[in-house]
């Protein structure tokens, strides 16, 4: 599986690590960026980069998935979802790693170089390459409306459950 990586300078030590980590583990690493520390580059630019790279192997039939790493995640995620059909996920623990799969079948990752220790999330990122999307019907569906969204802009609509007497749809 190919694997893109971007990151800003807070994320560059868990890229490099990652970059040995995943050749060591029979991945394909692509690394988008940076190749070297500067405290005031712009993340946007690898994580996009890294993103979209996710999108072209997917659109091209290959099994790929990518990992943006910032000092919380946040801004790298949030660049990550920019591009169209990637839904990138925010791990902070085990269980939103495999969440982020599971159930949002998302195919990027986002830690947080100055959140956690490296073990931790290097855990996160073998956790979240190897747990598999469910399929479960519930899942399915809720992506299928997102997905809707970002083509149409279009509101899906509420559910009776959630309709009041003055707003009907």
């Amino acid at each position: 599986m190919r694997v893109h990586l971007g990151s800003d300078h807070a994320g560059l030590d868990l890229k490099a690590h990652l970059l040995g980590w995943l050749t060591e583990h029979g991945y394909e690493p692509v690394d988008h960026g940076p190749h070297r520390y500067d405290a005031v580059d712009d993340y946007p630019v690898f994580c996009l980069r890294a993103a979209e790279g996710v999108a072209a192997d997917r659109a091209d039939g290959l099994d790929s998935l990518g990992v943006v790493i910032g000092g919380s995640g946040n801004g790298e995620q949030m660049a990550a979802n920019k591009v169209v059909g990637i839904r990138c996920a925010l791990a902070w623990s085990d269980e939103t790693a495999t969440l982020a799969r599971e159930h949002n079948d998302a195919q990027v990752v986002s830690v947080g170089g100055r959140m956690h220790s490296l073990e931790d999330m290097t855990r996160f990122v073998e956790i979240f390459l190897a747990t598999p999307f469910s399929n479960e019907e519930r899942h399915v569906r809720r992506i299928g409306l997102m997905a809707d969204y970002e083509s149409t802009h279009e509101l899906p609509p509420l559910p009776e459950s959630a309709r009041t007497p003055d707003h009907d749809a």
